[in-house]
């Protein structure tokens, strides 16, 4: 039976939430909350013999020296195989298992596996180089995860060729193979021309990336006479959160008004934004959104007017469907309101 090492934050660890994202790298013995699910999966061509537990935090700042604190439990526990995450659309925690990942597999010559949303930040960075199930958002779909990375894992460890991401259910990593097909390439084209005029969404050979172009704003004229507004994806509200605004995958923004308000209280404002530290922003909330810095520049006379009201949401998980909408409605809504320009800031 192969050893294998897994590696988890300290939510999936079971050590606690964000209170405890500084934790350092610890070891544990066996498997530990989802590596449980795993051990079941694996148990025909491998034993986690181990599992290593490292705060958000503490991997996201710690760098080189954290990683290479990681690399040092898990070397200790002589593995066979890793098994890092699943990460879902966590920002930090997917980073963090891509780079566990890929430095294992470099250091000590081992098949890895990581599961990630496609929209994991993570991912993006790790895709060329780490084998990464392509999975769900949220931990609701942790079955399907622990099955694929398992089925991903199995072909690692025995050698077997992966067949292409959408038949093995993996983020696609760039590589392009050579393969035999009955059917030369022109007719395989044409029939799927022929899908596209039938109104059907042919499957592609070679799948192309999709981005969206957005054009840059054009500077202000004059700013000494422009009216500006803030917006925040930080998940800024009044203390309590009374419209119930998500900490993560949030459906809405919503508006505050700011009363000529010359800086924002942690008495009265706090950021529910989760998967980050926001103890510095309850405790002055204009570290996030500058209203005094603002105040100042109009009493300067560098701009000539601040919007008396913030738009707030989440950025933390959104979906790309959503953030397009509630960009567009509001930039309508300040347009109407003769807003000339916005500070938009982020965590």
């Amino acid at each position: 039976m192969l050893r294998v090492v897994h590696y988890l934050n300290q939510f999936f660890g079971q050590i606690g939430g964000e209170e405890k994202a500084d934790v350092p790298p610890i070891m544990r013995e066996g498997p530990v909350g989802p590596g449980m699910a795993f051990a079941a999966e694996i148990k025909d061509f491998g034993d986690i013999v181990g599992t290593v537990v490292c705060g958000d935090n503490y991997m996201a700042e710690g760098g080189e020296k954290a990683l290479g604190e990681v690399l040092e439990r898990i070397d200790a526990l002589r593995p066979d195989a890793l098994i890092a995450g699943p990460a879902f659309n966590a920002g930090r925690y997917g980073p963090a298992c891509g780079a566990v990942c890929k430095a294992a597999r470099e250091k000590f010559g081992i098949p890895v596996v990581t599961g990630m949303y496609l929209e994991n930040p993570g991912a993006e960075i790790y895709a060329s180089s780490v084998l990464i199930a392509a999975i769900g958002p949220t931990a609701a779909g942790m079955r399907q995860a622990v099955v694929r990375m398992s089925g991903l894992l199995r072909k690692g460890v025995l050698s077997e060729p992966l067949g292409p991401p959408a038949w093995e259910g993996y983020i696609p990593q760039g590589i392009r193979k050579n393969t035999r097909e009955e059917r030369r390439g022109a007719s395989r084209a044409v029939s799927m021309l022929l899908d596209v005029l039938a109104g059907k969404d042919p499957e592609t050979e070679l799948a192309l990336p999709r981005f969206e172009p957005v054009a840059p704003a054009k500077p202000l004229a004059n700013l000494q006479s422009a009216r500006i507004a803030l917006v925040t994806e930080g998940g800024l509200v009044p203390r309590g959160n009374p419209d119930r605004l998500e900490s993560s995958r949030t459906a809405k923004f919503l508006r505050y008004e700011l009363e000529g308000a010359k800086e924002l209280s942690g008495a009265l404002f706090q950021s529910v934004h989760g998967g980050y530290d926001n103890t510095f922003v309850n405790a002055r909330p204009d570290r996030l959104l500058p209203v005094d810095v603002l105040r100042d520049l109009v009493e300067e006379g560098v701009v000539g007017a601040m919007a008396d009201y913030f738009y707030t949401t989440t950025g933390n998980g959104t979906s790309l469907e959503n953030s397009r909408v509630f960009g567009r409605t509001i930039a309508e809504l300040l347009l109407r309101d003769n807003v000339q320009g916005v500070l938009l800031t982020s965590t």
